[in-house]
């Protein structure tokens, strides 16, 4: 059963940035959208491979998918997406050094902090190697925009 802690937890981790987005014009909204939402897609696989490996742990029992990794999916790591490439699509060493910074935050701060509320704790990996599985499809994310960016380019013409 999850903890009210674990929840309310859930309930903050994907209404703020959701809502955070309210402040975001609607062409850029709509122009970086689908590749945040593929790149959403493609980390919800990462974490069914990282939670059938024990990469982490939660809290609260039994495992659930939906409750525990499905979250952070849905929540932060989309809205994240669309701000980061509205702010620095264009220019990749902005791009890259923003979303270091993004994810070294959640991995050395984040984590941390959510293993003292007794959320979730790295099992299986250290923060450094959580820092490079995060980090690692930032890359993926700006080749997706390129390509639709391209594909865009290409339907105008």
């Amino acid at each position: 059963m999850a903890s009210k802690r674990h929840i309310w937890f859930n309930v903050i981790i994907i209404a703020i940035p959701w809502l955070s987005l309210l402040f975001i014009n609607k062409r850029d909204l709509k122009r970086f959208s689908l590749a945040s939402f593929i790149i959403g897609f493609v980390e919800g696989l990462y974490h069914v491979y990282g939670h059938n490996r024990n990469w982490w742990k939660f809290y609260d029992k039994p495992k659930s998918f939906m409750r525990d990794e499905l979250p952070f999916d849905i929540g932060p790591y989309i809205p994240l997406s669309i701000w980061i490439l509205k702010y620095s699509y264009g220019n990749f060493k902005k791009f890259a050094l923003l979303n270091a910074v993004v994810n070294a935050l959640f991995s050395f701060l984040f984590i941390p902090f959510l293993k003292k509320m007794k959320i979730i704790r790295l099992h299986r990996l250290n923060h450094f190697q959580f820092f490079l599985y995060i980090h690692h499809k930032a890359y993926l994310l700006y080749g997706v925009q390129r390509l639709l960016e391209k594909r865009r380019y290409l339907q105008q013409r």
